[in-house]
């Protein structure tokens, strides 16, 4: 377990940049035939820009009672989406930039790719079989290669989903490829794969933040509006909407968001079960799990909404929120949140005076946390970066990484060979003992680190970690 430091006084308790639009490409519903099998729910311990209903939403009651949300005129009439579209005149000109981090990159965890998460190795190579590491084809990749359609453009930061990838670059443009059966890449179609870079359909303000979920993906734009593309089955796009219908044959199948739209209404509900629209939602971070999205808007306030199983929401209950529902925790003066991350059945916030908050479950065999709780041993410490795999978690925070995770783990806690692989409380990583940690990432089951390489003890101390080469493993 961390030592503790001196709390950080840690608590617990329980303008539009739309413009004009344009018709674009839409094809409704989801693969032909395609059921998708809703997980079981779990036991529990209890324990923008603009709020105006421009596209056409209706809250009757609880958002996501069944009912498929009202489309814009233009798209009934038409049959197409709407593609955002800004006029020239009126486009902020931005120039970001990516993170500041720099040094060593250090992997940890499994790296045998094909066959982790899998009962057997398919017949395909590898896990670019959706062509997601967006090279032009579907061939399996070991070690780090240049995206050579994207080698004209600085790119800033990236995002991953199951089987696709979000690119931005420093203009605010955003590329993506791999897997679009569920039109997760915003261009218009839904096809099997597409295995090298194409920009999305959207033209208007700057994209400053890109996020995946499994099969969906969110952008935000400079002036901080939502949008949001892909697969809706648990209302994860917000747009108060599962998109579920019955085609031919009583097959479900779902209607998906094949160009980027706006998430268009911010709500809270009150103790009586009143729902309230929340005004001027100006969006400042988002966050995906694997169905499920929560953002951080000026306020610093916290919403979410999608998949409600483990109370990865946070509202207490296992409800699925088909639109960003406030959660209440953090809409207190001086309790507002900096920070937030999600993981694939779980979600984190760092409150403004510095202490973690966890609700969700990472091993969802145990009871959850169906509200925002502090992590009681990490009080007091500063976290820097934070990221989550499957069930595991990593920290950068003051000198120190810190982990955790319950069974089964495959080496991405990185304790060491003939230490325990899992654990569920947080324990400093001692491997890195001596190691700045810049910045943290996490897949299914490997972890990164960014080390910083900058005195000479700390290139010593890096220098003698063992350098990976997955040609000779």
């Amino acid at each position: 377990m961390p030592r503790k430091k001196a709390a950080a006084a840690a608590w617990e308790e329980p303008s539009s940049g739309n413009g004009t639009a344009r018709a674009g490409p839409r094809k409704r519903g989801g693969p032909a035939g395609r059921k998708r099998e809703r997980p079981e729910r779990c036991s529990s311990s209890s324990g923008g820009g603009s709020s105006g209903d421009e596209d056409g939403l209706e809250l009757d009651g609880a958002p996501g009672g069944g009912k498929r949300a009202a489309r814009p005129a233009a798209t009934k009439a038409g049959g197409t989406a709407v593609v955002i579209t800004e006029p020239e005149h009126t486009k902020e000109r931005v120039k970001l930039e990516g993170s500041k981090c720099k040094g060593q990159l250090l992997i940890f965890g499994a790296t045998n790719w094909d066959l982790i998460g899998r009962k057997e190795v398919p017949k395909q190579q590898g896990r670019n079989e959706k062509g997601q590491l967006g090279h032009g084809d579907t061939k399996r990749v070991e070690a780090p290669r240049l995206i050579e359609g994207l080698s004209h453009e600085v790119i800033v930061s990236a995002a991953c989903g199951r089987n696709h990838t979000l690119a931005l670059t420093e203009t605010g443009s955003v590329f993506a490829f791999g897997e679009n059966k569920m039109g997760q890449l915003g261009l218009g179609n839904q096809t099997d794969a597409v295995p090298s870079p194409a920009q999305i359909m959207y033209n208007g303000q700057p994209i400053t933040k890109v996020a995946c979920g499994a099969e969906f993906s969110m952008i935000m734009d400079c002036k901080g509006n939502l949008y949001s593309f892909g697969c809706p089955e648990y209302g994860q796009l917000g747009h108060n909407s599962d998109g579920k219908f019955i085609a031919r044959a009583q097959r479900i199948e779902y209607d998906c968001e094949l160009v980027p739209r706006r998430v268009a209404i911010f709500i809270e509900k009150t103790k009586d079960g009143q729902i309230l629209p929340v005004p001027n939602v100006v969006v400042r971070d988002v966050a995906c799990g694997a169905n499920h999205t929560l953002v951080l808007d000026s306020q610093k306030r916290v919403f979410s909404w999608g998949f409600g199983g483990y109370g990865r929401l946070g509202h207490a209950e296992q409800k699925d929120e088909m639109v960003p529902r406030l959660v209440k925790l953090f809409d207190f003066p001086g309790r507002g949140a900096s920070q937030i991350y999600a993981g694939y059945t779980c979600s984190f916030a760092v409150s403004e005076v510095g202490g973690l908050f966890f609700w969700g479950a990472t091993n969802t065999s145990r009871e959850s946390t169906m509200y925002p709780k502090a992590v009681q041993d990490l009080c007091g410490w500063r976290i820097r970066s934070l990221a989550c795999g499957k069930s595991s978690i990593i920290v950068a925070a003051d000198e120190s990484t810190i982990s955790w995770g319950p069974s089964p783990t495959f080496g991405e806690l990185g304790y060491g060979d003939h230490k325990p692989k899992s654990s569920t409380a947080a324990q400093e990583v001692k491997t890195l003992d001596g190691v700045f940690t810049e910045q943290v990432a996490m897949g299914y089951s490997h972890s990164l680190v960014i080390a910083r390489d900058e005195s000479e003890t700390e290139k010593e101390k890096i220098k003698k970690l063992p350098e990976y080469n997955p040609r000779t493993l």
